[in-house]
């Protein structure tokens, strides 16, 4: 078994067995979204503060940077630009857009941990803090132009300031940077909470799974996938031969690019004129899907 799927195979573990124990209503149906949200505010932030305080960032961290920008730009125009060839309604089509470049961290992380060794977590910290903010901003402003009910780029940059994965990351890389630690028993207190950030994570994904109409709506649930799953880490490798990026910075681009999308653009949708339900199925056939384009994408090309 190559170390790709060696290391991959658990992560879809957890998302199945998160999506049986949803299924049979195991342990109930309001612990989901208690623990999604135990897991967001508390366990992720604390994992990424003890994980990134005393790591040291190299001068790769500009070129993996600059090639998510280019990799997601690239997709994002190309979207926006054949939008009318494609047919779309307004509503759907942000859902598309959204498909399309926003990642999911609880999927990036874990996969990140398994395959970039001892530097994952500031790999980690540096495209969580390019991604989240370009893709809520590029989000955003398409939902505000074609979605049903807009929304405006104040609010989003709010958001984005009490966003608690961007906040731990620039804590904890700016302890990294002034060389501080937490004292011991903080430390110790942070890095057990942070070990059950991922499994939690994980089977939160496989439980927000929903199966139903995948097949009612299949232009834009294989416009979405083929765009985020396929086109994306293939623009990321591009940018990064560019730009002379390689090493575990080039798996960390494709890595960060090759996950599916994030559960978080259903709520984006939902509030935001988007069409939700398309956004649902986008996320549920993505997260199959990658399963299996994942260690090709990987292997190839990492």
């Amino acid at each position: 078994m190559s170390p790709v799927i060696y290391a991959i195979l658990p992560i879809f573990g957890l998302i199945l067995l998160g999506f049986v124990l949803h299924r049979i209503d195991f342990p109930g149906v309001g612990f989901w979204p208690l623990s999604e949200r135990l897991t967001y505010y508390v366990l992720f932030p604390a994992m990424l503060v003890a994980g990134l305080s005393g790591r040291q960032f190299d001068s790769s961290s500009m070129g993996l940077a600059l090639t998510l920008i280019g990799a997601v730009c690239l997709v994002g125009a190309f979207l926006v630009f054949t939008r009318t060839a494609f047919r779309l309604d307004g509503p759907v089509f942000t859902s598309v857009f959204q498909g399309a470049i926003r990642p999911n961290t609880y999927v990036g992380l874990s996969a990140a941990a398994g395959l970039l060794g001892p530097d994952w977590m500031a790999l980690s910290a540096v495209a969580m803090l390019t991604l989240i903010p370009l893709v809520n901003v590029l989000c955003v402003m398409v939902l505000s132009r074609h979605g049903r009910h807009g929304g405006g780029l104040g609010k989003v940059g709010l958001e984005l300031i009490k966003n608690p994965l961007i906040l731990s990351c620039a804590v904890g890389m700016l302890m990294s940077a002034l060389t501080v630690q937490p004292p011991g028993v903080v430390l110790e207190l942070l890095t057990i909470l942070g070990k059950a950030a991922l499994p939690l994570g994980l089977l939160a994904v496989g439980a927000g799974l929903r199966f139903e109409g995948v097949c009612a709506c299949s232009l834009p649930v294989a416009l979405a996938s083929l765009a985020h799953l396929v086109a994306l880490p293939l623009a990321a490798y591009g940018c990064a031969r560019l730009l002379s990026v390689d090493g575990p910075a080039l798996t960390a681009a494709l890595i960060f690019t090759a996950i599916p999308v994030s559960v978080s653009s259903f709520i984006l949708a939902r509030q935001m004129g988007g069409d939700h339900r398309v956004m649902a199925l986008i996320i549920t056939a993505q997260t199959v899907l990658s399963a299996l384009t994942m260690p090709h994408i990987l292997a190839l090309l990492g």
